[in-house]
């Protein structure tokens, strides 16, 4: 047995269930393993981007990782932007890089690179001095890695690099698999500090991300908020939360810091679990970094790595609000819309023709602005682009299909972050996936006139005007889905998508809107 086939092996028996894989030579061995190790699913992308995000997709959905095969540095760096998103989301991911032997790297062949480097920045863990004897150990050891809760924005991300040599080397076989990390519990002291400030009443707030988002973590701090009367709120743009009717009901921050600060506004105690104190997404001229009004105290319960589960059920013993009513989203009743498409009537048509357990991925305004319209119509899970590196949705999509082949998946993407990875349509095409995909055809990166009109521009030039419209040619994703072995249509009206929304829900297999729709400035 040589190390491939033992580091496979290794990883098969640990519980990797996934590979997904754009090889080249360097990894050839690791595709000879594959091939002799059937319980492990190896799913080709086109491109490393859509290997990275479909492997979040699928983490987020099972809370285990999935491996990713890539070809040296270069196709470790075409993965980056979405392995950014994976960390930011703590999402397990273990990435395979192949690399030249030792001996090699000295003659400086084309494809040789600074392979560490790039993984430093987006892995909690890395290995790359992997000889065909410690390759099996090594792959145990990164399995370890994704499941060990890191602090701040450290992430889950463990990165193999693999020479050639250890590959092909002779191994002496498979490892056992190390025993599994646990997430620490804090001790009574943040409980006892926190209890007192929910029990005295005014405008307390928690604010809940990462493990706090767990249903059984918005069940307790429910309980909580029916007890003490504190708002509960998540992150802008969460990794995932379940929602819908019977679900919990939790507001979300708004994007912009001035509505950030103006939902914040007169929160006396922000209580914060899981996470970190809001901050801005981008910096602004006379607008503060950290988004906490005037006055407002800032607790903290737990850190991303505690277990906010136990520490909410804890507070909420504390509290005696174990048996106070948890609040949910209730069903109600949306009507189909009518007339021309724009973001609104879009979002009117997901949320009027949505199935039961609907899963959600977004990469677009539109798509996250649909959160709070949908909690009212059927249960579903919301996959948001957690670290703002467009060319998430349709990847992420797929893998979150790849995880759950028995729930319709729907992709909400704008049509300049969808064009960052549509090679995504082939896999989902290849593999025969349950995904509908909704581009919001506005044939602009709109976001940007947005912000161009937040800095008091009244009227945009011709190069300003050239830089944030992709009309010009226009974007055919009909055409293009077709291409990759997708079938679509076009929506030029409410009406005609809903239903292409339910066609799309009834039939097995991808399929790929493109709603056309006015550009919202």
């Amino acid at each position: 047995m040589n190390g491939a086939t033992a580091l496979i092996e290794t990883l098969a028996d640990c519980g990797v269930e996934l590979c997904i894989a754009n090889p080249g030579t360097s990894e050839m061995h690791l595709v000879q393993a594959l091939d002799s190790v059937p319980q492990m699913k190896s799913v080709l992308a086109l491109f490393e981007g859509v290997c990275t995000g479909a492997a979040d997709g699928y983490a987020r959905m099972t809370g285990k990782p999935a491996a990713t095969l890539l070809h040296l540095g270069p196709g470790l760096a075409n993965g980056i932007a979405n392995l950014h998103n994976a960390r930011r989301a703590n999402s397990p991911m273990i990435n395979i890089v192949g690399n030249h032997p030792n001996y090699h790297v000295g003659f400086d062949a084309p494809l040789t690179s600074d392979i560490e480097t790039l993984a430093k920045n987006y892995s909690s863990w890395i290995k790359s001095c992997s000889t065909n004897e410690t390759l099996a150990q090594d792959g145990a050891d990164a399995y370890t890695a994704t499941l060990r809760q890191s602090t701040g924005s450290n992430g889950q991300i463990a990165t193999l690099i693999m020479g050639a040599d250890a590959a092909w080397g002779e191994s002496s076989g498979p490892v056992m698999p190390n025993a599994l990390p646990q997430r620490s519990k804090i001790d009574e002291q943040p409980i006892e500090r926190i209890a007192p400030l929910l029990e005295k009443g005014g405008r307390s707030m928690m604010l809940l991300e990462h493990h706090a988002t767990d249903p059984a973590a918005l069940a307790a701090a429910s309980k909580i908020a029916s007890k003490t009367g504190c708002r509960l709120m998540t992150g802008t743009f969460p990794g995932r939360v379940d929602g819908g009717p019977g679900a919990v009901a939790v507001e979300r921050l708004p994007y912009f810091p001035e509505q950030v600060l103006q939902t914040l506004d007169g929160v006396e105690h922000l209580i914060i679990v899981g996470g970190q104190v809001p901050a801005s997404f981008f910096a602004y001229k006379g607008i503060p970094g950290q988004l906490v009004p005037k006055g407002c105290k800032v607790s903290r319960l737990t850190h991303i790595e505690e277990d906010s589960i136990d520490a909410l059920q804890r507070l909420a013993e504390r509290l005696g609000a174990q048996n106070e009513v948890i609040k949910n989203f209730e069903k109600v009743e949306i009507g189909k819309p009518s007339g021309e498409l724009d973001t609104k009537s879009i979002i009117q048509s997901v949320a009027a023709t949505m199935p039961e357990n609907l899963i959600v991925a977004t990469d677009s305004g539109g798509g996250n602005a649909a959160y709070p319209y949908c909690q009212n119509s059927a249960p579903n899970t919301w996959l948001s682009l957690t670290g703002g590196a467009i060319g998430q949705g349709g990847p992420c999509a797929t893998g979150a299909a790849l995880a759950c082949p028995d729930r319709q998946v729907l992709a909400m993407l704008g049509d300049g972050g969808a064009a960052y990875t549509n090679q995504s349509f082939w896999t989902q095409a290849r593999e025969g996936l349950n995904v509908t995909t909704v581009i919001f055809a506005n044939r602009s990166y709109n976001i940007l006139n947005v912000e161009y009109a937040r800095l008091g521009v009244t009227e945009v030039g011709d190069i300003a005007a050239s830089l944030f419209d992709i009309g010009n040619p226009a974007l055919n994703w009909v055409d293009m889905a077709r291409g990759f072995g997708v079938p679509g249509a076009t929506a030029d009206t409410a009406e005609e998508l809903t239903t292409l929304l339910e066609k799309s829900y009834e039939t097995p297999g991808p399929f790929v809107i493109q709603a056309n729709a006015e550009m919202q400035r």
